[in-house]
């Protein structure tokens, strides 16, 4: 989940002196700016541990171990692994004092190759399929805060425009009593 940070502008800070909110032209000092990145990461936090809770209780063993070889067969690490394999394989094949058991042009190794391919592409197509779901259900998770938040502004800008109404009456009201005052 990636949010907006609400933080200090650093270019503001140089310009102006005074920091702002993000988004905002709201004044803050930077003890303020640092508490509210604090309460943010923390919220989300909170929110990805109950997400990788639920994930964990949803799943069941095999689709745990689908997940780890997906993202094994997916590393430099398998790379690296498995082209030094190839590469062992090759040459103690093709060495003439070594013997050989899968001659050039290697038809068993092409076996087990196909074998790998053939079974690593379903685990790693599940892996995928449970990542999108699971990518789906964050998203709502953040269009719903999102929306909420969405609300809230539109919930405070309809409490300012009520304020600023009412200061607007009192400045008309004040400025009758001083022409009221001033009248002789």
């Amino acid at each position: 989940m990636s949010r907006k940070r609400y933080h200090v502008k650093p270019q503001e800070l140089l310009m102006t002196g005074a920091p702002t909110l993000e988004g905002f032209d709201i004044p803050i000092n930077e003890d303020d700016a640092k508490r509210i990145d604090r309460l943010v990461d923390l919220y989300e936090r909170h929110i990805m541990a109950h997400l990788d809770e639920e994930y964990m209780r949803k799943t069941t063993w095999a689709d745990r171990l689908a997940d780890r070889i997906a993202r094994f067969g997916g590393s430099w690490t398998f790379i690296l692994c498995f082209a030094g394999f190839l590469l062992l394989w090759m040459t103690w094949n093709s060495v003439r004092f070594l013997p050989h058991f899968d001659e050039p042009p290697f038809i068993l190794l092409n076996l087990i190759l196909s074998f790998i391919a053939a079974f690593q592409a379903p685990v790693i197509m599940m892996s995928q399929n449970r990542q999108a779901a699971r990518d789906k259900h964050e998203s709502i998770i953040d269009f719903a805060i999102n929306y909420k938040a969405e609300q809230e502004i539109d919930d405070m800008q309809s409490h300012l425009h009520r304020i600023e109404g009412r200061l607007f009456e009192l400045e008309l009201l004040l400025r009758a009593i001083k022409n009221r005052v001033d009248a002789p």
